[in-house]
């Protein structure tokens, strides 16, 4: 009905309307908040200890040694890991990367470097 309203992200439909700090879609009735789905679209920057841009598929070195929970042997620093993946949502853990010895694990991307 108004041209400044979105559409829909559950059906595409146009006749969007605001209730209260809502939109509502009158031909699906989902409802959702304008201002937190746009932030939650935009991607969140992940950096490395030193401040560099990390991607999936960089490889990194761990920049201290930390003990590994139910490992006989510490993760060293210099250990370089490959392929690393980012993710959002999981606490403060935000890269998933399969390290050799150790297996598939999650690390603060403030603990690497880029490589």
């Amino acid at each position: 009905m108004s041209d400044s309203l979105p559409p829909c992200p559950e059906c595409s439909s146009e006749y969007t309307y605001a209730m209260d700090a809502l939109l509502v879609c009158p031909e699906c009735a989902h409802e959702w908040n304008a201002e937190t789905e746009h932030s939650e679209t935009a991607e969140a920057v992940i950096k490395d200890a030193v401040g560099n841009v990390l991607q999936d598929g960089d490889t990194v070195s761990i920049t201290k040694t930390m003990k590994v929970k139910g490992a006989q042997s510490a993760l060293k620093a210099g250990t370089k890991v490959c392929g690393i993946r980012l993710v959002q949502g999981s606490g403060d853990h935000d890269i998933v990367a399969k390290i050799d010895g150790f297996g598939q694990m999650e690390l603060k991307s403030s603990i690497v470097k880029k490589v």
